[in-house]
Order: C-alpha cells, then sequence, then structure tokens
C-alpha cells in the first residue's frame, strides 16, 4: 500500500474525480441489476406478499448501504456489503415453511445473530470453516439448479417477455461481461413494460415504505432456513468477499465486518431483509485498478457506490410494483439468468476433487430434488447426506 503510486494515481483532476463518481455508481447498479430479482423470488417463496417483499428488498437495501458507508469509511478499504444472492436463491428453492412468513423472519433474525456470535466466538466461524467446501458448494449448486431452469420455461411459457433478456444476455456475455445480467434486467423491464402498457398498466405503491412482520420461531423453519441460510452466506459470500479484497491487497477487518453484517441482518429482518454480507464480485469492481490506480483511495469507489444503494433504494418498491405485475414465470427466468454464473463456479469448486464426488453428486442431488421430510427443507438433507457420505469409510 505504502508503495510509489502508479502513473495517475495523484490527479485531482475532475476526469479523474468523475471517473471514481461513475466507478462507484456502476458497481451499485451492476450489483443492483444483478440479483434485485433473485431477492424478490426468494422472499416471495417463503411467504411474503407483494408488500413485505417491498419491504424486504428495502431492508436489504438500507442496511447493506449504511454498513458499506461505515466500513469503507472507517478503514479506508473498498469494502462492500451486499444482500446474500445465494441465501435469497435457498429461500426459493425451499419455498413455504411451517409458520408461514412469520416464521421465515424468525429465521432471518437468528442467522443475524449466527453472524454476530461469528464475530464475537471465533470458534463458531472455525465451525463452518471445518465443513468441507466442496460439500457447501454442492449444497448451493443443487439449491440453485431448479431455479436456473426457470428460462427454459419461460422461453417456452412466455417468449415474448422473456427472449429479450435471454438474447441480450447473450449477447453481452459475449462482449461485455460484466453487463451481461444488469442488461438482461433492462431488457426484461422493458419487455414487461411494454406489456404492461397493452394490460391495463401496473397498479401499486410505487414509494417506498416498511412493513414490519412479529416473528415465531419453529424448528422446521430453523433447520430449512436458518442453518442452511447462514451456511451459505458464510461459505459463499464472506469467505469469498475476503479472498477477494485479500487478492488486492486489502487485510478485511474480518470481526468488525461480521459484527456489521450481524447486526445489518438483525436490523432489518423484521422489516423483511434476509442476510447482508460482505460482496465478492462487487467487491472485486471497487477494489481492482480500473477503480482508481491508487489502491488508497478504492476506498472511495465503495463509498460511493454505498451512497447510490440509498438512491436505488427510492426504487425498490416500484421495481415490485412493476415485476409482481408481470406473468408467472417472468421474474424466474431473469432470476435464473442471474444465477447461472454462480450455479457454473459452485459445480466447478464442488467437482474439483474426484474423491469427492460421490458426496458432491447426492449432495446437489438431494438440494435440487426440493424434497421436504418432517417439515425440513431439501437444503438441510442434501448437507447432512453430503456430509454422511464423505465421513463414510471408504473400503
Amino acid at each position: 500500500m505504502d508503495a510509489a503510486l502508479p502513473p495517475g494515481a495523484d490527479d485531482p483532476s475532475p476526469a479523474r474525480l468523475a471517473h471514481l463518481v461513475s466507478a462507484g455508481v456502476v458497481t451499485a447498479l451492476v450489483g443492483f441489476a444483478s440479483a434485485a430479482v433473485v431477492v424478490l423470488a426468494g422472499l416471495r417463496a417463503v411467504g411474503a406478499d407483494s408488500a413485505q417483499a417491498a419491504s424486504g428488498l428495502l431492508a436489504v437495501i438500507v442496511t447493506q448501504a449504511l454498513g458499506t458507508l461505515w466500513l469503507s469509511r472507517r478503514h479506508r478499504m473498498p469494502i462492500l456489503l451486499a444482500w446474500s444472492t445465494p441465501g435469497a436463491a435457498l429461500l426459493a428453492s425451499t419455498g413455504a415453511v411451517e409458520g408461514g412468513w412469520p416464521a421465515a423472519v424468525g429465521a432471518f433474525l437468528l442467522v443475524g445473530g449466527l453472524i454476530l456470535l461469528t464475530a464475537l466466538w471465533p470458534r463458531l466461524g472455525a465451525l463452518i470453516a471445518a465443513i468441507p467446501p466442496s460439500i457447501a458448494q454442492a449444497m448451493l449448486a443443487g439449491v440453485l439448479l431448479p431455479l436456473c431452469l426457470a428460462p427454459a420455461h419461460g422461453l417456452v411459457d412466455h417468449p415474448a417477455l422473456v427472449a429479450p433478456a435471454v438474447v441480450m444476455w447473450l449477447a453481452l456475455g459475449r462482449y461485455a461481461p460484466r453487463w451481461a445480467v444488469p442488461g438482461a434486467f433492462v431488457a426484461a423491464m422493458v419487455a414487461i413494460g411494454i406489456w404492461l402498457g397493452r394490460h391495463g398498466g401496473a397498479h401499486g405503491p410505487l414509494l417506498p415504505g416498511v412493513t414490519l412482520t412479529a416473528p415465531t420461531l419453529s424448528g422446521a423453519a430453523v433447520l430449512s432456513l436458518t442453518l442452511p441460510l447462514y451456511v451459505v452466506t458464510m461459505a459463499s459470500q464472506n469467505v469469498p468477499g475476503v479472498a477477494v479484497l485479500s487478492s488486492y491487497g486489502y487485510t478485511v477487518p474480518w470481526r468488525e465486518s461480521m459484527t456489521v453484517t450481524g447486526l445489518g441482518t438483525l436490523a432489518g429482518a423484521c422489516a423483511g431483509g434476509h442476510a447482508i454480507n460482505l460482496a465478492a464480485i462487487t467487491a472485486a469492481l471497487a477494489a481492482s485498478p480500473q477503480a482508481h490506480p491508487d489502491p488508497r483511495r478504492r476506498w472511495i469507489v465503495a463509498h460511493l457506490a454505498g451512497a447510490t444503494f440509498l438512491a436505488l433504494a427510492l426504487a425498490s418498491t416500484a421495481l415490485v410494483t412493476v415485476v409482481t405485475a408481470a406473468p408467472a414465470g417472468v421474474t424466474a427466468a431473469v432470476a435464473g439468468l442471474a444465477l447461472l454464473a454462480t450455479l457454473a463456479s459452485s459445480l466447478t469448486s464442488a467437482l474439483a476433487d474426484p474423491r469427492e464426488r460421490q458426496a458432491v453428486i447426492l449432495t446437489v442431488v438431494v438440494a435440487a430434488s426440493g424434497i421436504s421430510l418432517a417439515g425440513v427443507g431439501a437444503a438441510f438433507w442434501a448437507l447432512a447426506a453430503g456430509l454422511l457420505v464423505r465421513a463414510t469409510p471408504r473400503t
């Protein structure tokens, strides 16, 4: 960090300032457009109505923005927080649990408590780290697989609405990969807007609002949502988030980051927010040399991204109103496109070691099956089955 600065690092010109601002705005836009529909799909799947889903989206946007503003400025690092996209995918795959939406909110509160406990009690973090990465990634891949089939179904059921998103995703995926998912999101919103114009328009609130839900607790929700959501948030978001920043020379303040994300998750839970965590992909946008040639100034990009998220929060309810007015399956198709890269990454990581493949495949199949046993969802049973097979001695 203290080495000689690259050329242009000390440039105070308006052009350099404009570049910083644009980098921060782009980082936030990419993060928002790449996964907002996944969050909505997950919240609706576990029982939230439109107002509750809009409130949940608002909660995670605001809490991650405030956490980003605090951590980036305090530590002068490009530390970005994000909602748990794999966690939202888990919600969409699991569906309604015993106790309905209030039980899901209770599960979110427990996840926040576990993340906070991770900061206070390092042994809990060590316990999560002891879960073989191949099994954790296999569980995530199985959760994602049914969701990633949605674009194929959407093309058959609603070709006029889904095809523009798929074509945009394919085109940008080849020539501008960073913009593939945001581009698909924009194409889908345009297509939905045209469709709504021909079918009476969208009817619903446009200004953001908070809808609080009194939480309840159920054993099935704890096993189906709390434990898998905590595991995927830690293993698929927080650990990679630390690794991304480390690759650019930054040492993440782990305990404070877990404290902030745990408190943020607790604060947003009753409003419907499922979990926030360290960002990984969007963190790379803020931490790379393309953001700023001086590593000591890249925190400004993260800080500006946090401010942009607060501005985007104003549009959260309008987005929910438009998305929920679209035909069933369209939103799921866009969410599936957003998750394809994560599915590929999870499968690649899970299948890397040939010796692990029996346990990995079983974990994927059970998680993708969508089964529910004793009121407990497939993600928990997939994790249990994979760990059991992996621990079984071989002859």
